[in-house]
């Protein structure tokens, strides 16, 4: 009779709720290979509804590639409530289909994960710009007006030319096609990636 460790083993190979060894192992009647099966089935569900959401993450970028376009830019910023500070905005392209576990809104993320989301998004994009407005550009032309001039920094600070820019809640007289999307950072995994760039970068500085 297998030990509980390797059942334990057996069951981290197993990605389908509904795999056969599933069943044979409910014959099991030891409460810790029951216990086991239960911890095993629920880390797969996890895993089918975080990769869920992060398709319906993407649905503005498929929308997009089903046009033929694949570099796609997000863009978002961070500073525009807070009193003090730089407004920090970051423009990221992604490459197509890219999916990252836990990226969403940076608000939405812990702050303990927010390190290693900036580096999971630092590690798969394909090109990221930032640029930032400080205090003396926001006093000469109000904090709306800067908040577009950092979004504006960051695409011109991109390694490649993007063929289709993503917003968050905002229009860029650029001569690039956009989508402004409110709440971006929350339904756009490219605004979202932007985002925790754009967070992190202006925690780094304050």
């Amino acid at each position: 009779m297998a030990t509980i460790k390797e059942i334990k083993e057996l069951l981290a190979t197993i990605g389908d709720l509904d795999s056969p060894i599933f069943k044979e192992l409910a014959k099991d009647s030891r409460a810790g290979v029951q216990k086991e099966i239960q911890k095993r089935k629920q880390a797969i569900q996890a895993e089918l509804d975080e990769n869920n959401r992060l398709e319906t993450m993407l649905r503005y970028e498929k929308e997009l590639y089903a046009k033929g376009i694949s570099l796609i830019a997000g863009v978002d910023e961070v500073g525009r409530g807070p009193l003090a500070g730089p407004v920090v905005a970051a423009a990221v392209i992604l490459p197509k289909d890219c999916k990252i576990k836990g990226l969403n809104d940076s608000k939405k993320i812990p702050k303990k994960k927010h390190m290693e989301i900036f580096q999971a998004v630092k590690n798969h994009a394909l090109a990221i710009g930032i640029g930032i407005m400080d205090n003396h550009v926001i006093d000469q032309v109000n904090i709306y007006e800067a908040t577009k001039l950092a979004m504006k920094e960051a695409i011109a600070q991109l390694q490649l030319k993007p063929e289709h820019l993503l917003i968050d809640a905002m229009e860029l007289d650029l001569p690039i096609s956009q989508t402004s999307i409110i709440k971006g950072d929350a339904n756009s995994l490219s605004i979202a990636a932007a985002s925790i760039i754009a967070k992190v970068t202006r925690d780094n500085l304050m």
